[in-house]
């Protein structure tokens, strides 16, 4: 069986299942399904984020829910970690959110929590796929009670204060010169005002949404604009958000735009100082830049990779007894406060960081040498085992000797797009170039 769910939840735009709002009734109904037992009938969170076909699909999602007797309960907009706060926080069965995290306004997708704060299990997933791909979906009888639906409305306001307490009791940001770029996403009420209660001064950017300009040339994906008001004004940091408010950029006091892999090498540091880094260890995917392996080792820190995805830096995590790990994309968890990847609670962290040190963030951002990357994505029709087309291994191998210790070779097919994704790091931008070329173009010739 194909599969529904990708990495980061069912996307209509990853996968060949358009998010429609007849696939939001089917997962609203599966979903419902999944968590009803007897005797008992399962209360759903549903949040979103501003993109204009978040109602639609809000509706729909609500329609299948209290088909199936269960209650549904709106918290409006609110970033992809606040919901999955509030399912906890109220004791619920589950949360879902309606967004496509960092893609444009025109694509959507669902993401579902259970009621613990964490995403679904393989086996959660698998099921609820089974029930909508094999057009099993329940369909209520007539003597069905349908379930309500009710607004929480201290949602937002819950989230803002549970962020704050992310900040110790004796710490405030007071002084902090800050400016926000809120994606015009689920961020731009929340996160002005959690930094503003904490004491900073806050500057926002990308904060009006009006359904269709949410990621536009704003946002985490493009932070450059972010940057250059930030060296325009004189701040001390910048921070660029995600549509759904799950990742983060971060810019220094001089414009220079920092890879996810900065942010977690110093969080990291400063909580290995403070006696904070639990297991001593730091959990990345195999895509962090091959600078983040050197840097944690000249600190001393264990580091762990897994297969891209933030469910599997998650799973890991747990296994290692680790409390910080992410993605080069700036998705970061930081279990000590968070079961879910939150863009804001790492800004958070970052500048208190900033505080504690009392080292501007391009100097903490120096631990960590990046290294020249290159990546290209090239078209395939077939997919077979990387491993089973000597040519590719070859190219492979040729690069690996040569670039030694100072550098590394990843090729890997996209889990969603009919893509593989060559990979290369090395010391110098004109081998990384030159390496990853040669590679591409053996992808290209055995397999587009």
């Amino acid at each position: 069986m194909k599969r529904l769910f990708g990495t980061d939840g069912i996307r209509g735009v990853a996968n060949e299942y358009p998010m429609t709002r007849e696939m939001a009734l089917k997962i609203g109904r599966a979903t419902a399904r999944l968590f009803t037992r007897e005797g008992h009938e399962p209360r759903i969170v549903i949040g979103k984020d501003t993109r204009i076909s978040g109602d639609m699909l809000e509706n729909a999602l609500v329609s299948g829910i209290c088909s199936m007797g269960a209650e549904a309960l709106l918290t409006g907009v609110l970033p992809t970690p606040g919901v999955a706060l509030t399912a906890k926080r109220m004791g619920l069965d589950a949360g879902i959110v309606i967004s496509a995290s960092h893609n444009k306004f025109y694509d959507n997708g669902i993401k579902i929590f259970k009621g613990d704060g964490f995403k679904l299990s393989d086996e959660m997933e698998f099921e609820i796929e089974q029930l909508i791909l094999e057009n099993k979906t329940p369909v209520a009888n007539e003597t069905q009670v349908p379930g309500k639906t009710h607004s929480i409305a201290d949602a937002r306001s819950s989230y803002v204060t549970f962020l704050k307490h992310v900040i110790s009791k004796d710490e405030t940001l007071e002084g902090f010169n800050i400016i926000l770029d809120c994606a015009n996403g689920a961020t731009f009420q929340v996160a002005p005002s959690a930094f503003a209660e904490l004491g900073a001064k806050v500057k926002t950017i990308s904060a009006e949404p009006n359904g269709k300009n949410i990621n536009a040339d704003c946002g985490s994906e493009y932070p450059e604009r972010l940057a250059e008001q930030v060296a325009r004004d004189k701040a001390d940091v910048g921070f660029a958000f995600d549509g759904d408010g799950d990742r983060v950029t971060a810019v220094d006091e001089r414009g220079n735009v920092l890879t996810g892999d900065q942010i977690l090498a110093v969080c990291a540091k400063v909580m290995k100082d403070k006696g904070q880094l639990a297991n001593n260890v730091v959990v990345s995917t195999v895509m962090s830049n091959i600078g983040l392996g050197f840097a944690l080792r000249g600190l001393g820190i264990e580091h762990v990779t897994t297969q891209v995805g933030d469910r599997y830096v998650l799973q890991e995590m747990l296994a290692r007894g680790a409390r910080v790990g992410g993605e080069s994309s700036g998705h970061m968890i930081f279990l000590d406060y968070h079961t879910s990847g939150d863009g804001i609670i790492t800004a958070l962290r970052l500048v208190s960081a900033m505080k504690k040190t009392g080292e501007p963030l391009s100097k903490l951002a120096g631990l960590m040498k990046v290294f020249p990357q290159r990546l290209v994505n090239v078209e395939v029709k077939d997919k077979p085992p990387i491993e089973a087309v000597s040519e590719i291994v070859a190219a492979v191998e040729h690069a690996e000797k040569i670039l030694g210790d100072t550098g590394r070779v990843l090729v890997r097919y996209s889990g969603t797009q009919p893509m593989c994704r060559v990979m290369v790091e090395g010391p110098t931008h004109k081998e990384t170039e030159k390496y990853c070329k040669q590679i591409a173009d053996v992808v290209r010739e055995k397999l587009a």
